[in-house]
């Protein structure tokens, strides 16, 4: 893609201006993810039933409305970032309650939406609108001390939350949580709201334990595998122990034929397998490169509206691989949350596309060396 420096349509501006490096990083994702839904999806789509290549070829349809969502969206100005998040927030808080009326459940959890030819999952669009709503709510409390933009924003914070937890999707609701935290800690969060927050966060963890059965199961389980039902993950750390430095080589690997969710949640277990330790500390490495990257661009921002926005959208971005990851590894109790671009699922690869446009276009240049 070649564009003359004078050209002024906005698909050349936007060239010209976006992050041409954390672009080539997310598309590297997209393509390995498209190498993993090869690898991984068949054995799963054949043990339940469907042709070997039904949740491919899902994948591959999804694939392009994703990334043609990321890009228009990474082309609009900051203005228009701003008002597509308000807007979205509002559908998406929306559609989250209404998982409660009209929602299907699957696994105990009433999380999604049937739609003709799709399930939604309004959750996964809540995470970057919340992300940038929140933002603007801080940075105009700066701005403008009288306007309430602090309590605004803890009472939605704590509507999305409360209905989070009512699902249940504890994993969520603590990712939510991070990156709101985070956002305001960055707006001037004072040190005594600092250790508010901190014991509250630890008084939440204790009382979902002591009070959600199934997050006291997952949590023993993880601390005593001898307690209950270990199979997924003793099946992931095999995965990693048969790979090796190397791997066993594509559409070589066989936990991906035992693995039930061998093509979402433990798809990073498949890649260790088939790939070895060398690609997936490659995979480590793009992720964290997006992150720091994006964090790099943002040190000479002047508006606390795109600093606090992009960095809620990144840190949200990275915790949610970190997760997956580490749930892959057994270093944290297992949790149903994708890896980003890599696993199968139609909800969380639109919101990821939606999510990254935003942060590609709050990230981008002016010609002149300025944030957009």
């Amino acid at each position: 893609m070649t564009f003359a420096r004078i050209d002024q349509s906005p698909v050349a501006r936007w060239w010209w201006t976006v992050d041409r490096w954390s672009l080539a990083a997310l598309g590297m994702l997209i393509g390995f993810g498209v190498v993993m839904s090869l690898a991984a999806s068949p054995p799963v789509a054949e043990r339940i039933g469907y042709d070997g290549l039904h949740f491919v070829r899902r994948h591959l349809a999804m694939l392009p409305l994703a990334v043609g969502v990321m890009f228009v969206v990474s082309l609009q100005p900051t203005r228009t970032i701003r008002r597509i998040a308000v807007i979205g927030f509002a559908i998406s808080l929306a559609l989250l309650a209404a998982t409660f009326i009209v929602g299907i459940e699957i696994k105990g959890a009433r999380r999604w939406i049937n739609l003709p030819g799709l399930s939604l999952q309004p959750s996964e669009f809540v995470k970057p609108t919340f992300a940038v709503v929140a933002a603007w709510l801080f940075s105009e409390q700066k701005l403008r001390p009288r306007f309430p933009g602090n309590l605004i924003c803890a009472a939605l914070f704590l509507a999305v939350v409360a209905m989070l937890i009512k699902q249940p999707d504890i994993g969520m609701a603590a990712v939510v949580a991070a990156v709101w935290f985070s956002q305001f800690f960055m707006a001037g969060l004072r040190l005594y709201w600092v250790v508010a927050g901190t014991l509250a966060g630890i008084a939440g963890v204790v009382g979902t334990y002591m009070y959600l059965p199934h997050v006291r199961i997952r949590v023993d389980h993880f601390l005593d595998p001898s307690t209950g039902d270990s199979y997924q993950v003793n099946r992931s750390i095999e995965a990693f122990a048969n790979g090796g430095l190397w791997g066993r080589g594509p559409g070589e690997g066989t936990i991906k034929d035992v693995l039930p969710d061998a093509h979402a949640d433990f798809v990073f277990a498949v890649a260790g397998e088939e790939f070895g330790v060398v690609v997936c500390l490659a995979i480590v490495g793009l992720f964290a490169f997006i992150v720091l990257r994006g964090f790099s661009r943002m040190s000479q921002e002047g508006s606390l509206f795109v600093l606090l926005a992009a960095t809620g959208l990144l840190v949200q971005f990275g915790l949610q691989a970190a997760i997956n990851m580490a749930s892959s590894l057994h270093l944290i109790p297992t949790k149903g949350m994708t890896l980003p671009f890599l696993s199968y699922g139609g909800s969380s690869m639109l919101a990821l596309g939606f999510g990254m446009g935003m942060m590609l276009a709050l990230t981008r240049r002016r010609l002149g060396g300025g944030p957009l």
